[in-house]
Parts: structure tokens; C-alpha cells; sequence
């Protein structure tokens, strides 16, 4: 069999496993969102990072759908907002532009606030998503058997100019974030990190974090793998290879705030870089 029918043949395979996936419950948790720097670590002054945005199932491959910037945030080493340039959405991928002008960590983010429903109207079933401010408009007051989850997402990454600081890396107390015991910046293949994982500022113990290195599309196995915060949501990776990594995390609780929400998903996602 030659290389390049393997190739097609694969290739070919991957379209039709996600084909299958798509038709899952579940499908929607194969897709990963992530932004992707061009660099993690900078020197020298006033330098630029280009950071793309994506969604799709090989890390860091735009295969899928753009990641919309409609929630990006910026905050310099010295914990304030700064500003983006050459924001842009194309049919893959999105992408923005920061001068990085001080010396420090960044935190690069982009934020999302949702609700899913599902009901029936005229005995047929209905699904919707958008926001709750529009929910009450969209949704028929006739609806019947209305079900409503609210959804709260983070997406980010973390670039360094210089030296690192924790500034930027504080957490704002709401939905799940990362709180940084090592710097987000300062991971090398051989080392051990350590990182709390909070929901509403508050320990989110118990919670399943899973560690992907970039790379998929390119090798046989994920190498992907899983930790487990313990009871004041700290976890540790230890880095055995080099790149870029993506790390994540979901937890479902009752504290929605929207009205006739029953359930919130809090969800997580970011890249890190592990030097060699």
C-alpha cells in the first residue's frame, strides 16, 4: 500500500469518525477551544504576540470552526486591561494582535456566558441556545417541558515578557479558572507544576483535569491524560515532553443565576508551553 493512499486512507477515516461524532449527545466535548500564541516568552522591547482561535479535535490544527472573540480579554503584568489590534474571524480560525509593552506575565482570555435550552411546542422538540437576555424573547411563553442550563466558559493563555509576575494571573471569582502555583510561563520538561483550580473563587475539588499535548493530527496516540484536584483543588503535571500542551477542565453544579436555569456547566480550557 503506498504513503499516500495510507494518507487519503486515514484522512478518509478521520472524516467519517467525525461524522459518527457529530451524531453523539456528546459530540460537542470532542471539540476543543483554544488560543494558540505565536510565542509564550518574549524579550527585547515592546514586542508583538499574534494569537489564533480555534475549535476543533486536533490540537492545534484549524480544522473546525473559529473560536468568536465577542469575549476577549487582555490584562498586562500590572493587572490592568490592555488594548487588541487586527482582531479578525475567518471561516477557521480567528485571530488578534497585542503589543506587549511592559515586562511581566499576561493573561489572555476569551470569556463566554450562555444558556441551552431544550422544550416543546406543538408536541415537537425544540433546542435553542443564545444568551439570557434574548432567551425570554425567542423562547414561546407556550413552551412546554422548558429545560435551561446555563454555561460559563474560559478560554486562555499566558505570555511573558522578560520576567514573570502573578499580576495578571489573579483570580476574578467567577465561573472556573486557573490559579497559578507555578507560573504559566516558567514549565520545562523534567519539572513538576502545581495549579489550583477554582469555581467562583472558591476550591473545585475533585474535578477532573485533562492534559493534552499539541500534535495529534501527527502521531498515532493523544498521549493525552487525566489528574484529579484534590480537596482544595490543587493538582500537579509533571512535563515529560516539549511544546505545547492544552489543559481542561468542566464541572455541572445548581448554582445557575439565570431564571429557569436547574443546572450550571463551568468550563475550562488553556494552552501552555513546556520548554525543552
Amino acid at each position: 500500500m503506498s504513503s499516500f493512499f495510507q494518507r487519503n486512507l486515514r484522512s478518509s477515516m478521520k472524516v467519517a469518525a467525525l461524522v459518527l461524532a457529530c451524531s453523539l449527545p456528546l459530540a460537542a466535548q470532542a471539540h476543543r477551544q483554544f488560543l494558540l500564541p505565536s510565542a509564550t516568552i518574549f524579550s527585547g522591547n515592546d514586542p508583538w504576540v499574534t494569537v489564533d482561535a480555534a475549535v476543533s479535535n486536533d490540537l492545534f490544527y484549524f480544522e473546525s470552526f473559529p473560536l468568536r472573540l465577542d469575549g476577549l480579554s487582555v490584562t498586562a503584568p500590572d493587572g490592568k486591561a490592555t488594548a487588541t489590534s487586527n482582531a479578525s474571524t475567518g471561516k477557521l480560525r480567528s485571530s488578534f494582535d497585542v503589543q506587549l509593552t511592559q515586562t511581566g506575565t499576561y493573561r489572555l482570555a476569551v470569556l463566554s456566558n450562555g444558556v441551552f435550552a431544550s422544550y416543546k411546542l406543538n408536541g415537537q422538540q425544540k433546542r435553542w441556545r443564545g444568551t439570557a437576555e434574548t432567551m425570554a424573547k425567542e423562547i414561546p411563553a407556550d413552551a412546554q417541558e422548558l429545560n435551561v442550563i446555563e454555561s460559563q466558559g474560559r478560554v486562555e493563555t499566558f505570555v511573558t515578557v522578560g520576567k514573570p509576575n502573578t499580576t495578571a494571573l489573579k483570580p476574578v471569582g467567577a465561573g472556573l479558572e486557573l490559579q497559578a502555583i507555578t507560573n504559566p510561563n516558567d514549565l520545562v520538561v523534567g519539572d513538576t507544576a502545581s495549579f489550583q483550580l477554582l469555581l467562583d473563587g472558591q476550591p473545585a475539588a475533585n474535578a477532573v483535569v485533562d492534559v493534552v499535548p499539541g500534535g495529534i493530527r501527527y502521531r498515532d496516540q493523544t498521549l493525552a491524560s487525566t489528574v484529579k484536584t484534590d480537596a482544595q483543588g490543587k493538582f500537579s503535571i509533571k512535563w515529560t515532553m516539549p511544546g505545547m500542551v492544552w489543559i481542561g477542565a468542566s464541572v455541572s453544579d445548581k448554582k445557575a443565576t439565570v431564571a429557569k436555569a436547574t443546572e450550571r456547566r463551568a468550563s475550562y480550557g488553556a494552552t501552555l508551553e513546556v520548554m525543552p
